[in-house]
């Protein structure tokens, strides 16, 4: 290659990667919701068809109907979730104020004795904290909660500029749902220009793994969480609202309801409700193994790659991007298993 093409070639380079980068940082500000939105509209278009077929192939009033259940399902839940933390935080401070006045008794509650299984060992546990001054340790916890107390104002202070990112992503959403076939095709030549047949089978994937994602792991917070605030509000818990939004967020984040379930089902107990107590303790059992059998199936309807791969994307995508990484983490551990797959797939039938 001579001199002069070479050095065209490399401007030419220069000046596509400049454009990327320079449309990139202009459409910053759109590219968080412009992502969810193709996540949710990725994962619901199936609805879509579905409901265009339905009023006789009318694409308006499909829309119309997904962008309100958007609202409906996503983006109202979410706000008011964050809504209901914001309006119970002075309470959040009370409770962080007053744990300089916990106190344990040196008796040894006789609900807590009387446990089945673990009576006994958690009442040798109790005089072990009160012999090794409980009461101290709270004191030297207490001033930290004032840190903590400020990371949750701080939070949730910013509760404006994330339900204009929700009302953004909806917004872009019905943007697409209306241009879905355009925008599709558009990507699968992208994908045939990059590699062939194997990149269009990959952008399928991607689709098939957003779609398990979304019904594995989103409806199955949903589903959790609900039925934990029920139980809440049954056995009388306080603000069964802010710990079922509390819930919810723990589903999201995989870690699961049984943190919020099983401290109130010992505030129950604790406040002499053994009845009450002993229903929270087997509804907590049900929601609390419930992601255990709904997730699997739910995931399976929408991809058919293993369970393993698709909760470890969950959760390191989680830790690694954020919220938006439960979807995008599934994906490229998708995409890079199957290629993995094909790859060894090649190598056998060459050898062979």
């Amino acid at each position: 290659m001579k001199t002069s093409e070479l050095a065209s070639s490399t401007l030419a380079v220069l000046v596509i990667g400049l454009l990327i980068g320079a449309s990139l940082w202009i459409l910053r500000p759109f590219l968080g919701s412009a992502i969810w939105a193709a996540m949710v509209v990725v994962a619901t278009w199936p609805v879509l068809l579905r409901l265009q077929r339905r009023f006789g192939g009318r694409r308006w009033i499909a829309v119309a109907l997904m962008t309100l259940l958007l609202l409906l399902v996503f983006a109202v839940p979410l706000v008011m979730a964050l809504l209901t933390i914001a309006g119970n935080s002075a309470r959040i401070v009370d409770w962080a104020r007053d744990l300089s006045s916990l106190h344990l008794g040196t008796q040894v509650p006789q609900w807590l004795a009387r446990l089945p299984f673990v009576g006994a060992k958690a009442a040798a546990a109790w005089q072990d904290l009160v012999a090794a001054g409980f009461d101290g340790i709270v004191a030297r916890v207490q001033p930290y909660a004032g840190n903590v107390t400020k990371w949750i104002v701080g939070e949730v202070g910013g509760i404006g500029f994330v339900l204009v990112q929700f009302l953004l992503t909806v917004a872009i959403s019905a943007v697409m749902y209306l241009n879905g076939e355009a925008a599709a095709d558009r990507v699968l030549r992208f994908a045939r220009r990059l590699g062939g047949e194997r990149g269009v089978e990959m952008v399928r994937l991607a689709g098939d793994a957003i779609r398990g994602v979304a019904l594995g792991v989103g409806v199955t917070a949903l589903v959790q969480a609900l039925l934990g605030g029920i139980g809440l509000a049954l056995a009388g818990v306080p603000v069964a609202g802010l710990l079922t939004a509390v819930m919810f967020m723990l589903c999201i984040a995989q870690i699961g309801a049984l943190p919020v379930l099983v401290p109130a089902t010992i505030w129950v107990f604790w406040n002499g409700d053994t009845g009450w107590g002993i229903f929270l303790a087997v509804w907590s059992t049900v929601v609390g193994t419930l992601d255990n059998f709904l997730r699997p199936v739910l995931i399976r309807m929408g991809a058919d790659l293993p369970l393993l791969l698709i909760f470890a994307g969950v959760i390191g995508g989680l830790l690694a991007f954020g919220l938006l990484g439960i979807f995008v983490g599934p994906v490229l551990l998708a995409v890079s298993y199957t290629l993995l797959e094909s790859w060894l797939d090649e190598t056998d039938a060459s050898g062979s």
